[in-house]
């Protein structure tokens, strides 16, 4: 029996009791698991924690946790953080069970039968978590199956949606296709061949948006299937968060780094909300658009690279996303109708659309260029058929017997289109109208607000179609039908996130120099190493040009550095708010001045006086004056006046924050930067308590929402009365 066979006859074990799917996992693979999920959402938390607390209760056992980026909501640091966010937490993450092994992970009570390690953690949070740190697994994205393979894995378990088509259920990965498509046929593998005990669990929830393609998969891809509605819960969001000058600076600078009719790819956040949100204004306000352009100078300063590479007209052919992650950013550009270039899984197919012989109408010159091009043989067989019915050349109607070519109201003709009467007889009676089956993108996983899982979920089968989720290896590199994924990602734009960059052109992302990891490096090196790959590719590194550490700004591009994500020999574009700075091909001096061009002005002389003590710069050099004037005082000018014309919104796409809690927000922020000065603070506070008066009646509702309206110790008083007169101060009561 063959493995497709074995395959087809496997029937799942279902459940509606995570306990008995705990006890069957335990006689399937025994007291020794190594228990892989997904990154982020897709987690089968229900399972995750059933199974934590069995092996925690049994020290006979052992588990080794094998994920990235857990999920949990936040809850606050501070007693005014914490009456801030549960009532928002309530609303917004509902019922969505917390992962009990990160709590004791977090508090550092891990039993000694379990380890957790993950891949990719959330960013800066685990600094100083000495188990997070110590069992941390560096690798890149595409290695995560090879890396859980050779780890141990013996369990596989994530989320499921779930959808009955023509009587049959089917199960999709949903938001996270993006490991176990190419790790559950390894391990079945050695199933098969070395009897390793194996299982892989689905747990179906149903608020999950269905998606097709290779996220589609069939009941027998497992061995136990968890459905019960009672575990149906909130998906994890992440709410959009406010949008801030700097990034919408860098995000305009991206923009015109963008190529109409090519291949995008953002990450999440407030940065990728940014380059959205300027794509946008380009695409339905360009007048608008270019002002701003020609306030920062843009053209003046990178013109040829933007013209060569780039541009600020609209988007005419539209985009096309191949992003691991798919994000909300992505979703708004599909709204605004710039993420609308379709690619097909087709060679010939999509070489003839990139060099615009053929567009998406179906006509008498398509089908003669698929001929031409020996996408199908002048004398029709069925396999010619099938592929000119499956991507809608040919009408769904038409069949093939005894060669010859048949429509449903009796015409027929022999299937032979080297025949030019033929040809012409077909063209007239058997095309189709557009071209069917394309994708506007390709994710390997998604994460977002709740509003981009509600919009999902509303699409039409037709419509959601369009967005392929499938394997990481599909999205993030070349290999395995390179010439296809070439022609699909045609002037592919990566843009990713930093932390730091030397004056050399190094990248540091994901660590510190002590060794400390701050997130991990992801898919970050696979998009760089792909931008390289690409002729027309390019890799775009944002970072903002200095960071606040204790109330002093630090240069975020620095001389040198103990630790390196991206080596300098892989470097290209790096853009902050102050500019571009192209580093392809160029010479050391080059690299650095032009770094030093986009650097804060503050920091520009000590890190030039650094480069030539070093010899890496001419001793007579100097920054142009146009590049001297780097200061967050001379963009925030100009930024207030756009922001005045109604540009640059703190919330481009929406947020789930109520107008009392953005103002309660801002409130708080203040009181916090304020408490830097404990003494003073504090001291005014209790001297307002001392005075007594009257609460201002505009500050009540207010106190309410902070459960702060009838304090009820003097601490809650003090409390009430510096949170009062912050919104005093910012002019809201």
């Amino acid at each position: 029996m063959n493995r497709e066979t074995k395959t087809e006859a496997r029937q799942a074990a279902y459940f509606e009791d995570v306990e008995r799917c705990v006890d069957a996992i335990i006689a399937k693979v025994g007291r020794n698991i190594v228990f892989g999920m997904p990154l982020g959402l897709g987690k089968p938390n229900h399972l995750a924690n059933a199974l934590y607390q069995r092996v925690k209760n049994d020290p006979t056992m052992n588990l080794r946790i094998l994920t990235a980026l857990s999920l949990e909501v936040p809850a606050g640091n501070s007693d005014m953080e914490r009456r801030f966010l549960e009532p928002f937490a309530e609303r917004v993450w509902g019922n969505f069970p917390a992962l009990e092994y990160l709590r004791d992970l977090r508090r550092g009570t891990l039993p000694p039968n379990i380890q957790i390690s993950e891949f990719f953690m959330k960013a800066g949070v685990f600094l100083d978590n000495l188990i997070e740190q110590q069992n941390y697994i560096s690798s890149n994205y595409t290695h995560i199956a090879r890396d859980m393979l050779e780890n141990g894995v013996n369990v596989i378990a994530q989320m499921v949606g779930k959808k009955e088509i023509d009587g049959t259920p089917w199960y999709s990965l949903s938001c996270n296709p993006d490991v176990s498509p190419n790790l559950v046929p390894m391990l079945r593998e050695m199933e098969e061949k070395v009897g390793y005990k194996v299982a892989v669990v689905a747990a179906v929830n149903n608020e999950l948006p269905f998606m097709y393609h290779d996220a589609m998969v069939p009941g027998s891809m497992f061995d136990m299937i968890i459905d019960n509605p009672s575990y149906d819960h909130t998906l994890f969001s992440t709410p959009n968060m406010a949008v801030e000058m700097d990034d919408y600076l860098i995000g305009m600078h991206v923009s015109t780094l963008i190529r109409d009719g090519g291949t995008l790819q953002i990450g999440i956040g407030s940065l990728g909300d940014a380059i959205a949100y300027s794509m946008i204004l380009r695409q339905k306000h360009n007048d608008q658009y270019k002002a701003v352009v020609d306030e920062l100078q843009v053209m003046q300063k990178s013109g040829d690279l933007v013209k060569r590479i780039g541009g600020t007209d609209r988007f005419r052919e539209g985009l096309y996303g191949s992003s691991e992650m798919f994000v909300n950013g992505l979703l708004e550009l599909y709204k605004a109708g710039i993420l609308h270039r379709k690619v097909y899984d087709h060679v010939v197919l999509q070489r003839l659309l990139n060099e615009k012989k053929i567009s998406e109408k179906v006509t008498p010159a398509m089908l003669e260029h698929l001929v031409v091009y020996e996408a199908v043989r002048p004398r029709l067989r069925l396999a010619d058929l099938d592929f000119l019915k499956r991507y809608g050349v040919f009408r769904a109607e038409v069949t093939l017997a005894n060669g010859m070519l048949r429509t449903g109201d009796g015409w027929e003709v022999a299937a032979d289109l080297g025949d030019e009467a033929v040809l012409k007889e077909v063209a007239a009676h058997c095309l189709g109208d557009r071209l069917k089956g394309g994708v506007l993108l390709h994710g390997g996983f998604f994460l977002g607000p709740r509003s981009f899982y509600d919009t999902l979920k509303a699409m039409s089968e037709e419509e959601c179609k369009q967005f392929c989720m499938t394997t990481v290896d599909n999205v993030n590199h070349l290999y395995g039908n390179q010439e296809l994924k070439a022609l699909q990602r045609r002037e592919g734009r990566f843009i990713n996130t930093c932390l730091m960059v030397t004056l050399s052109g190094g990248v540091v992302s994901d660590g510190l120099e002590d060794a400390r990891v701050v997130s991990g490096v992801g898919g970050q090196y696979n998009f760089v190493s792909m931008a390289h790959a690409l002729q027309d590719g390019r890799l775009v590194m944002m970072l903002r040009s200095h960071r606040i550490k204790d109330g002093v700004a630090m240069s975020n591009i620095v001389w040198n550095y103990g630790h390196m994500t991206i080596p300098r020999i892989l470097r290209d574009i790096v853009v902050t708010e102050y500019g571009i700075a192209n580093l392809r091909s160029k010479t050391d001096k080059e690299i650095m001045a032009a770094l030093l061009n986009i650097a804060d002005s503050r920091f520009q002389d000590e890190l030039l006086a650094k480069a030539k003590e070093a010899g890496k710069m001419p001793a007579d050099y100097e920054i142009p004056e146009r590049y001297r004037n780097n200061f967050p005082e001379a963009l925030e000018a100009k930024f207030k006046a756009w922001r005045e014309k109604g540009l640059f919104p703190p919330f481009p796409f929406g947020n789930d924050f109520t107008e009392e809690e953005l103002i309660l927000a801002k409130a708080l922020k203040g009181l916090k930067a304020k408490m830097a000065n404990k003494v003073g603070t504090m001291a005014g506070g209790i001297l307002n308590v001392i005075r007594g008066g009257d609460i201002p009646p505009k500050a009540l509702p207010y106190l309410k929402r902070m459960n702060l309206e009838h304090p009820t110790n003097f601490r809650d008083k003090v409390v009430q009365s510096l949170l009062v007169a912050e919104l005093i101060e910012a002019g809201h009561v």
